[in-house]
């Protein structure tokens, strides 16, 4: 079957998966994940790409980032990977790629879809990927170089992270929105919910309501949700020749 292209919406938010070659690290250590948030940092505004979370996993990087223009994810990961793996290479005295082929992407719904995911991205553990058999709900309060978790709840502002209006929205002075977010964070997501978005964005399908997938099902001649498992279904004809399910 042929690969479908990335799905990229200009100005809606989109969580990127980059998973590293063989499933080996892409972090050894802390040093290596401020290396990449520094090659964030430099490629982002020249991108269009809003970076509004992020989780350095050892073997993969997620990310919820907004960009505007249907080009400028490719670019950012582009941009980042050429800076990056050239750093990782050199300090480990290594050669050849780190990543498993190109990045995967899903759309995501603003609103409480979105505010669900930023809070499942923050709140990833540096262990294992996301997946029924581990705990994606934890959230590593000790960790500030693995999630943009600690940078969000610090109060000081930071060029590479934004701020969407679903995380303002949680209360009208800095402290109520800690208190609410920090709420959210140790709710978590249950496992089947990070499951269903981690293989959402594996797979370049859309995450939201059914009415938002719809609505973007219209406007796009890509397949924006799995189809149905089984065969279609035939036409029969009826007694005037016009085909019925």
């Amino acid at each position: 079957m042929a690969r479908l292209p990335r799905l990229v919406i200009p100005g809606l938010p989109h969580c990127l998966i980059q998973r590293g070659h063989g499933g080996r690290p892409v972090f050894v250590d802390d040093g290596d994940r401020a290396s990449y948030l520094a090659a964030l940092r430099e490629a982002a505004p020249s991108c269009g790409v809003q970076l509004l979370a992020w989780a350095l996993l050892d073997d993969q990087v997620v990310l919820l980032a907004r960009p505007d223009s249907a080009t400028g994810l490719s670019r950012l990961l582009q941009a980042v990977g050429r800076r990056y793996v050239s750093a990782y290479n050199r300090r480990h005295r290594c050669a050849g790629t780190l990543w498993d082929g190109r990045f995967r992407c899903a759309p995501v719904e603003p609103g409480a879809c979105l505010l669900d995911l930023l809070v499942w991205v923050d709140g990833l553990a540096h262990d294992p990927a996301p997946n029924p058999e581990n705990d994606p709900t934890h959230h590593p309060a000790h960790d500030p170089a693995h999630t943009s978790a600690q940078l969000r709840l610090s109060g000081q502002p930071d060029a590479l992270l934004t701020h969407p209006p679903e995380f303002w929205a949680l209360g009208n002075t800095p402290f109520d929105r800690e208190a609410a977010y920090r709420r959210r964070l140790a709710e978590g997501a249950s496992a089947a919910q990070a499951e269903r978005w981690h293989q959402a964005a594996m797979g370049g399908w859309v995450i939201g309501s059914a009415d938002f997938v719809a609505n973007l099902a219209a406007d796009t001649a890509r397949p924006v949700r799995p189809r149905a498992p089984g065969r279609p279904r035939k036409l029969r004809p009826v007694g005037d020749g016009t085909p019925r399910a």
